[in-house]
């Protein structure tokens, strides 16, 4: 089949120590620290790597912290070896001994083909009630002691806008990704070919310049969502757009600004799609949310 999931994102980082702190709080697992890096990890085993001196990647796309490097997981190795060489027809395709096949895509950006190595992460939803739909007996909910994301969902990063097409061919022609929302003053959502997403991936030309946007991190639910978001304004890091629901997508956001570069969102609910879903072409770009949390008490007391 193909491309699975993100396998590993690498960062640049001029504060290893605040990114830590930062990646530690939004709940990911720390399984590797020394002065220069770390290497922290999702429930279901995707890594999260913080260079200070990153090595062997293509120079960053933009001055400050930033997204060196996306490492995408390959359900099998006939697959994995189909994609390296078809790739390899194009521009070089460096094997390091970790088993990463590290190339560039036509926006700078590091790219590396590996294989899946997916852990499992079983799943309780919570108990909900409605008229007619009891699931929930006897029993009041608790707080929720600690979000853990359970996987990177997807990626976003920014792109000029000369080169647009050839820098989302790269995705389509060579490494199989599908359109599933072609945004044309905006950007190109894409999905992986083993993933079951609205999408895998954004590439947005509107900023007209090359950067990581943000990565998606998918939890449980829609609680998650929200006290994941409460955890990170306490702990002192800054939100980036409040609480909502996405127009493409369809799944509950909410974002934080990130000290490695760009932004990260708690995500929930997304849409699920397969082959029968047929690209959409906006000549307009669709309302950012279906809603977004309002309030008239910002300025009062609690």
């Amino acid at each position: 089949m193909g491309i699975q999931r993100i396998e590993s994102v690498t960062y640049s980082s001029d504060d290893l120590h605040e990114c830590v702190r930062f990646y530690d709080d939004f709940g990911l697992f720390l399984v590797e620290r020394t002065d220069d890096h770390a290497v922290l990890e999702t429930r279901t085993g995707q890594t999260l790597h913080l260079d200070a001196w990153p090595s062997l990647l293509p120079p960053p796309v933009e001055s400050g912290p930033t997204l060196r490097e996306v490492v995408w997981g390959v359900d099998t190795q006939e697959e994995l070896d189909r994609l390296v060489a078809a790739v390899g027809k194009h521009r070089e395709v460096r094997a390091s001994a970790d088993g990463v096949h590290h190339t560039v895509d036509e926006t700078g950006f590091g790219v590396g083909l590996t294989l899946a190595r997916p852990k499992p992460a079983p799943v309780t939803p919570r108990p909900a009630n409605t008229p007619g739909g009891v699931h929930r007996w006897n029993t009041a909910l608790e707080p929720i002691e600690r979000v853990r994301p359970l996987r990177m969902c997807h990626v976003a990063l920014n792109i000029p806008k000369p080169g647009r097409h050839e820098a989302v061919a790269f995705y389509t022609d060579l490494l199989g990704f599908r359109p599933t929302d072609v945004v044309e003053p905006m950007g190109v959502f894409m999905q992986a070919p083993g993933d079951d997403d609205q999408h895998t991936m954004l590439l947005c030309h509107r900023p007209d310049r090359a950067g990581i946007n943000h990565i998606a991190y998918e939890v449980p639910g829609f609680d998650d969502v929200v006290e994941g978001g409460n955890h990170m304004i306490e702990r002192g890091w800054r939100e980036a757009r409040r609480l909502g629901r996405h127009t493409i997508g369809s799944n509950v956001f909410r974002f934080l600004h990130a000290p490695s570069g760009g932004r990260v969102e708690y995500a929930a609910d997304m849409d699920r799609v397969d082959d029968s879903y047929e690209t959409r072409v906006h000549a307009t770009t669709p309302p950012h949310h279906i809603w977004a949390l309002r309030t008239n008490r910002d300025n009062e007391a609690s």
